[in-house]
């Protein structure tokens, strides 16, 4: 699936990105908002880099990167010609649920026990109370994903067989450039080399176990099938980002606008959820922090993922992704 390289530009004068020749070997490029891409390895000619060891030394990269991207005269070749990947391979990737609160109180809402009493606006005020508790305690919900489920942000996304509700989840990923441990909120932005977009899809049938249902849900079986995480296209500086907190986040289904929402509906900004997480952890370069999924999922409009299904998403200044959706039962 062919990338319009430039429908959706993305913030500041260049972000970074894996690509390669159609069938060649990826490499870490610079890219710049009008469509044009440098090999890194060669411009800052270390052979055997990627974008996670170029991430290692961030601080030191980034003002040879701006030069780069000033340079008229470099090795430039056209976006268009080259495939994107993910545009990262981190070694540890954080996901954070129950973040968005719109999408918390209408989550809890659909999941109601059938024999609940309460009217559902009554329920969604006591829910509602709950998040503003959980806010003003600092207490986050973070929980691990798997690298092996990042895929490309043009890559079609396969649906297991057994996957019953397959749900879309878009979400803004923070990229660590430094190693951070025990880090205070007030320093936490510190730590974040640039943005990304992240569809963190979920398979609702699996989230609960059915079998043991006091042991709480199952991430491993809910969202870490190969290819549940399309990432990217870029990794905008955070430098180009004014305001991780006031982002809009816009999924559309087959042209039909399903998620709409700014990152202000976040109970938890980027800054919390990397200090929060750096108390337990520690995050290295490369690493990523998904910040959760708006109001908006399938399971709010009960319409789930289907071979076919074409899912575009959107946020402020990251660009764009587009990944179809195929049955592995069909293949096709």
């Amino acid at each position: 699936m062919k990338p319009a390289a430039t429908s959706v530009p993305f913030a500041g004068p260049f972000a970074l990105g894996t690509l390669s020749a159609p069938d060649g070997v990826p490499f870490p490029a610079l890219v710049t908002p009008d469509g044009r891409a440098l090999d890194l390895r060669a411009a800052l000619g270390e052979r055997e880099l990627t974008t996670r060891t170029l991430l290692e030394s961030w601080a030191e990269a980034t003002p040879r990167l701006h030069a780069l991207a000033r340079d008229d005269e470099a090795a430039w070749q056209p976006l268009g010609n080259l495939r994107m990947h993910a545009p990262v391979e981190p070694r540890q990737v954080f996901q954070s649920g129950a973040n968005y609160r719109q999408h918390v109180i209408d989550l809890e809402v659909a999941h109601r026990a059938p024999d609940d009493p309460r009217p559902v606006e009554e329920a969604r005020e006591e829910i509602a109370a709950l998040m503003d508790r959980r806010a003003a305690e600092d207490l986050p919900y973070v929980f691990i994903g798997l690298p092996s489920a990042i895929t490309g942000p043009y890559d079609d996304v396969h649906l297991p067989e057994w996957a019953e509700k397959p749900d879309w989840e878009l979400e803004l990923a923070a990229v660590i450039g430094k190693p951070a441990y025990r880090v205070s909120t007030d320093e936490a932005l510190e730590y974040v080399a640039g943005y990304t977009i992240a569809n963190d899809l979920t398979d609702r049938a699996t989230v609960f176990r059915r079998d043991m249902p006091a042991i709480g849900t199952d991430w491993l079986r809910s969202k870490n099938a190969p290819g549940f995480t399309p990432l990217g296209p870029w990794i905008v500086p955070a430098e180009s980002i004014a305001d991780p907190g006031d982002l809009r986040v816009t999924l559309k289904l087959n042209g039909d606008t399903m998620q709409d929402e700014s990152t202000k509906d976040m109970l938890f900004g980027v800054a919390r959820l990397v200090s929060y997480i750096s108390r337990t952890s520690q995050l290295l370069p490369g690493d990523l922090v998904l910040t959760g999924s708006p109001a908006g999922n399938g399971i709010h409009w009960g319409r789930l993922l289907r071979d076919g299904d074409v899912m575009e998403g959107s946020i402020t200044g990251l660009g764009a992704q587009r990944t179809r959706c195929v049955s592995q039962e069909t293949g096709s």
